[in-house]
This record gives C-alpha cells, sequence and structure tokens, in this order.
C-alpha cells in the first residue's frame, strides 16, 4: 500500500512560466534602481529591460596600508 501523497502535474507553456516568475518575456521596458552604500564602500544596481548593469567600489585602510576594490560587470537576461 502505498501512502506517499499524489500531486497532479499539469504543462506550463514558456509564456505562462514568464508571467509567474517575473521574467523579462516580451519587451520588458521597466527601470529598477538600487543602491547600497555604508562607510569605505558604494555599490549601484541598474536594470533596464534585459539588461542589469552592477558596478561597486571599496576602500579599506589599515596600518599596513590602503587597499581599494572596483568591480563593474553586466548581464543580459
Amino acid at each position: 500500500m502505498n501512502l506517499a501523497p499524489q500531486v497532479e502535474t499539469a504543462e506550463l507553456t514558456d509564456a505562462d512560466l514568464e508571467s509567474v516568475s517575473g521574467g523579462q518575456a516580451g519587451a520588458g521596458t521597466g527601470l529598477a534602481v538600487g543602491v547600497h552604500a555604508e562607510p569605505g564602500a558604494l555599490g549601484v544596481h541598474v536594470e533596464a529591460g534585459p539588461l542589469a548593469l552592477t558596478a561597486g567600489a571599496g576602500v579599506t585602510a589599515s596600518l599596513q596600508g590602503v587597499s581599494a576594490d572596483g568591480h563593474l560587470s553586466a548581464t543580459l537576461y
């Protein structure tokens, strides 16, 4: 006797999946901007349609010297 619960499954189209997952189906034209700042660090993230850009910079000073870091990345969804 199998006591495992039974789950009904259904097929979904790609368009259905994009609409429920928050994807970028079609020509997305939305714009989103995020900024993160704290002492010694700054980060910015921008999304416009299928393109996302992220940039960040940080600086640390100690008795051994100064260290700096920066990055830029781009993603096409």
